[in-house]
């Protein structure tokens, strides 16, 4: 499928993925390349890092791999240094590592909870401290008035409440809190924009795999709103729309990308039935006398 976007739209760019092994992090990596940026990708496992640089630069994208923990201090600092010291410079960071699974409270250990909230909410926020010196303005490779971007990949579960995922849940209201914060502070210091995509349920991912498995999902399609499932790709081009000049306002913001499911709740009572209660109670209020409004008005 052809790009909405320049070929050139962040040539240039350095970026920095976490969690860009796999999945949808893999897929801004990829996009982010293709678009013209030099890309670094950070993970636990070397072998998954391996296979996707590989597969990067099987493309001719300029990719590299680091491996390491977003909850180590030390291991954030090292992977950032090294991608400054590769690429010159860092424009870009997204943090996109996070774990998840489904649980109930009741059958979910402290130390359970504790490890997600590590990788997603610490793991986030460590990455951003460690990265402050190299995107803000004045840093390495810098304009003394050109600040860098983070993107924090985010999630809708907290937006209301959701079934077996209070871990996660407490997890990306953190992150989405830190993301708002350092909008603020570090965008007012430092020419550093902040936002955030939360993505829907995307395809072909492990994610999914993992929260919404087949024998669990029949029927879910039904109950969204443009009834399909998104795919890694949407999420891609939301953090390009921010990269891009675009965005260059956008600041504090966390882009919901999922198709409005988070808005929706399911249809207790089906349309028709809707309309002919609807004339039943307006006979209703007529003959007792008091107005009504119509619902075509």
């Amino acid at each position: 499928m052809e790009s909405p976007f320049r070929a050139d739209v962040v040539k240039d760019k350095a970026a920095l993925v976490t969690g860009g092994g796999s999945g949808i992090c893999f897929e801004i990596a990829a996009q982010l390349a293709r678009h013209g940026a030099q890309v670094a990708i950070m993970g636990r496992r070397r072998e998954v890092l391996d296979k996707a640089v590989a597969a990067l630069r099987s493309q001719g994208l300029r990719a590299v791999g680091f491996d390491g923990d977003v909850r180590n201090q030390e291991d954030a600092a090292r992977v950032l240094a090294a991608t400054v010291a590769h690429f010159g410079k860092l424009d870009i960071l997204v943090n996109g590592a996070a774990g998840n699974f489904l649980a109930s409270p009741e059958d979910l250990t402290p130390k359970g909870f504790r490890t997600v909230l590590e990788i997603d909410t610490l793991g986030t926020y460590t990455m951003c401290y460690e990265a402050l010196k190299y995107l803000k303005k004045g840093g390495p490779g810098k304009g003394p008035s050109t600040g860098g971007l983070i993107i924090n990949i985010s999630a809708t579960l907290h937006y209301s409440a959701s079934w077996y995922q209070i871990h996660v849940s407490a997890a990306k209201a953190g992150v989405d809190s830190i993301t708002r914060s350092l909008a603020l502070e570090w965008g007012t210091d430092y020419d550093i924009r902040v936002n955030g995509i939360a993505p829907g349920p995307i395809q072909d991912t492990p994610g999914l795999r993992k929260l919404a498995p087949e024998e669990m999902s029949k029927g879910l399609r039904e109950m969204m709103p443009l009834f399909k499932f998104g795919e890694k790709r949407d999420i891609a081009m939301a953090a390009l729309y921010l990269a891009s000049d675009a965005g260059k306002y956008v600041n504090g913001t966390t882009l919901v990308v999922d198709g409005g499911l988070w808005l929706s709740h399911p249809r207790h009572i089906p349309k028709e039935e809707v309309r002919e209660l609807s004339k039943v109670v307006e006979k209703k209020v007529r003959a007792s006398g008091v107005g009504v409004t119509s619902s075509k008005l």
